[in-house]
């Protein structure tokens, strides 16, 4: 299982031991333990069988298994020798499941891969102005303050890719012409069954700000980090939403259920560049209407290492909906729309686990706010089920969230109402 506790990543084997200086040295959460580099581990005075450890681990991370990790990491191969191992062998001798030996042995596939060297490049390319109608209408130019630290932070250590400095920048551009609306869907919905179950109603306009700024919520979970108790064991205060956003932007990821396989894939796969977004001053939080213990339990920190808030009167998720719960039945929601089936296939190909407790027919969504009073910058919705934000459009706002003068986020809401 993927799971975000560094503890579970780290395992029983040779790298149990570096726990303290990794904490020491700042390396105390799991996305940004992934992006260590050659250089890194020889500062720690890793030993070579660390570094097998290291590379092997946030490889079997990558496909969701690591429940393999101490056996593999104990056979004193490095990931190469593994990956070179026949079927049989896997099977015969690390106790490895068909499906996963597949999985496990596919380099070709994506699998929510971590690609941190992209996001650099999308941090420091020049753009050109994006035509009429899209959410800001001045060229931002790149911001270089972080271009050192960006460069050490974001670089990806992998012997098994070696992707390009054109095609990583080709994989995150933002085509020519592209246009943010500030509210989107990635992909449009259709009346379904010859036409006898008809699409599911979308807001046009991007929630207001003051729709979400007073909204009361309460903190679940902390940001994980090594030691830390898995779960908040004394109930926190409610607060107000604006307070999060205060001093730095904030993406909130508004979960339709914890327990599913999709909204848990889409949780994964976006914490999974944490250190992307930290490297652009930008905040995580997943949102969820639903309290219930274990669920919270499974899903932090597992699929989510950040902080988990709770919306009990389901207010962010009535913003996305322009007032009002956007809702679907499993039936004309899941089993006759064939998008959502195509979603749950995706999510399913990354080996999750998933349970049925909870409400899942209220459709989520994500927000990103910029810092302070500057407003809501994008908003996705979740018009079928599964639905992602694409990462291109979330790291491209978020990057021009960096600096307000060049992003001109007070002039956002006025440019909305026009379109």
């Amino acid at each position: 299982m993927a799971s975000f506790a560094i503890e579970d990543f780290v395992g029983n084997g040779s790298l149990q031991g570096l726990l303290p200086k990794l904490l020491e040295e700042g390396w105390d959460d799991v996305p940004t333990l992934k992006i260590m580099n050659a250089d890194d581990m020889n500062e720690l005075n890793m030993t070579q069988r660390q570094k097998d450890a290291m590379e092997i681990r946030s490889y079997l991370h990558d496909r969701a298994l690591m429940q393999y990790a101490d056996k593999l990491e104990e056979s004193g191969n490095s990931l190469s020798e593994l990956l070179n191992l026949s079927a049989v062998d896997l099977t015969s001798k690390f106790g490895m499941k068909r499906g996963h030996v597949a999985r496990f042995t596919d380099k070709t596939a994506d699998f929510g891969r971590d690609s941190f060297s992209e996001a650099y490049n999308l941090q420091v390319r020049r753009r050109s102005s994006l035509r009429n109608g899209s959410l800001y209408r001045k060229d931002i130019s790149p911001v270089n303050s972080r271009k050192q630290s960006m460069t050490r932070s974001l670089r990806r250590t992998s012997t098994t890719s070696d992707i390009s400095l054109e095609q990583s920048m080709a994989d995150f551009e933002i085509k020519d012409g592209h246009i943010f609306k500030g509210i989107v869907a990635s992909m449009p919905d259709e009346p379904r069954v010859c036409g006898c179950v008809q699409a599911t109603p979308v807001v046009e306009n991007v929630a207001h700000y003051s729709s979400i700024e007073n909204i009361t919520i309460q903190k679940l979970t902390p940001e994980y980090k090594i030691g830390m108790e898995r779960l908040v064991k004394t109930k926190t205060p409610p607060m107000k939403a604006s307070k999060l956003w205060r001093d730095k932007p904030a993406v909130l990821l508004c979960i339709r259920r914890p327990g599913c396989i999709m909204c848990r894939a889409e949780a994964h796969q976006l914490y999974a560049k944490k250190p992307i977004f930290d490297a652009l001053g930008v905040q995580l939080f997943a949102v969820l209407h639903e309290k219930i213990e274990s669920e919270v339990k499974d899903f932090w920190p597992r699929y989510w290492g950040g902080v988990v808030l709770f919306d009990k009167s389901m207010e962010f998720y009535k913003a996305l909906g322009g007032g009002n719960l956007l809702k679907d039945k499993f039936i004309s929601g899941f089993l006759f729309n064939p998008r959502a089936i195509s979603n749950y296939r995706r999510a399913k190909s990354m080996g999750l686990d998933q349970n049925f407790r909870g409400e899942g027919e209220t459709k989520g969504g994500l927000f990103i706010v910029g810092k302070g009073k500057s407003g809501i910058a994008y908003q996705f919705i979740e018009r079928n089920f599964g639905d992602w934000a694409p990462l291109t459009e979330v790291f491209e706002i978020c990057r021009r969230l960096q600096n307000p003068q060049e992003s001109q986020l007070e002039s956002i809401t006025s440019i909305q109402q026009q379109d």
